[in-house]
């Protein structure tokens, strides 16, 4: 199977605008398989591969590309050596890639041809809503001149196919869906930023780290054992995708009496320093809730005593510089948490540091 990429023109939306097409072609019975897609990385290039050999039932043993950075990791021709994920997608539908040698006039003579004929005979004349009605449009085109007689083969590939079917490699039992993972932090309007869109989440998410899992269709946002999940915007538009649910009733939300969050888990967790905690809210450097959200990772990650300590002789001198408390703590506890030099180490004398 030969696989390949070219830009082409079309009206998608109302609004003219360029567009990668990847195509897949088996090289004996020549049937076609073609997709669009707003840009081609290597998650689209498994995803468009993942639906091509759907389509066809079955892999080749051999996938011919051109040397694309997106599967090649370095070397060209017969030395080209793949990027370990592309490696490891072959390996599951138990096929390889190869590349063609540069300067090969026919490296890609059978994925060639079809660009130009879907250039001239699918998108002349065609508009499209979305992505989905535009490959929804693709496959049942490819469906239909894939059952046309080709007077170059003198034959119908899908006859031809017939025959080469049998000897495709059977794909396997169980495919898992192809996806991209993604760490991201909850905004303050409580939304996740992916690829400029942004995705809703439930308000009392916010300022939290999720984990974002994007696949062909869906965006799965996960916050430990809780998940939502939204439609994917596959173009980067800038666009809110907003789900009722997770914005509070009009009136429940956050009051400007109410504590912050942040302060509540203070209060909580250490309720004797609510006196520094007052007086940093008013002489704090930092915006309220990031000096919040610096104390509270102290407490979290210090040892009590050596914290308290630290705190007691910045409240002393009025001093409410995070960074620089966060310091006072680091040299109460290194001797306990570091192992620093002297004199009396062979490595010679060292003023150490932690």
């Amino acid at each position: 199977m030969q696989h390949d990429t070219s830009p082409h023109q079309l009206v998608l939306a109302g609004k003219k605008r360029l567009v990668q097409t990847a195509s897949a072609v088996l090289c004996y019975s020549r049937m076609l398989f073609f997709q669009c897609f707003p840009n081609f990385q290597r998650f689209d290039c498994k995803v468009f591969l993942s639906e091509a050999l759907a389509y066809y039932g079955g892999a080749c043993a051999t996938l011919m590309i051109d040397n694309t950075h997106v599967v090649v990791l370095k070397g060209t021709g017969a030395s080209m050596i793949p990027v370990p994920e592309m490696a490891n997608f072959a390996e599951r539908y138990d096929f390889v890639f190869r590349a063609h040698e540069l300067g090969d006039a026919n490296r890609s003579a059978r994925v060639e041809r079809p660009f130009h004929y879907i250039e001239n005979n699918f998108f002349p004349g065609r508009t499209f809503s979305d992505w989905a009605d535009l490959n929804a449009q693709a496959r049942a085109w490819c469906d239909k001149v894939n059952g046309k007689y080709k007077r170059h083969l003198r034959a119908v590939p899908r006859e031809l196919f017939a025959v080469e079917k049998l000897r495709l490699k059977s794909l396997p039992v169980w495919v898992p869906e192809v996806y991209r993972l993604q760490q991201r932090i909850v905004d303050v309007e409580g939304y996740v930023s992916l690829h400029t869109n942004r995705y809703s989440v439930p308000a009392d998410w916010v300022g939290r780290n999720v984990e974002v899992r994007e696949t062909r269709d869906r965006v799965e946002i996960g916050n430990g054992r809780k998940s939502i999940s939204h439609v994917r915007v596959i173009d980067p538009i800038g666009q809110r995708v907003t789900t009722k649910e997770h914005r509070p009733p009009r009136g429940s939300g956050l009051k400007r009496s109410d504590p912050p969050p942040e302060e509540t888990t203070l209060s909580q967790l250490a309720p004797d320093l609510l006196g520094y905690v007052t007086a940093l809210k008013k002489r704090g450097r930092k915006q309220t809730t990031l000096a919040l959200r610096h104390l509270l990772r102290m407490i979290r990650e210090y040892p009590s005593g050596p914290l308290r300590e630290a705190i007691a002789e910045a409240e002393r001198y009025g001093l409410f510089d995070l960074d620089r408390v966060e310091r006072m703590v680091l040299r109460r506890i290194a001797h306990d948490y570091f192992r620093l030099k002297n004199d009396d180490d062979t490595g010679g004398n060292d003023d150490g540091g932690a």
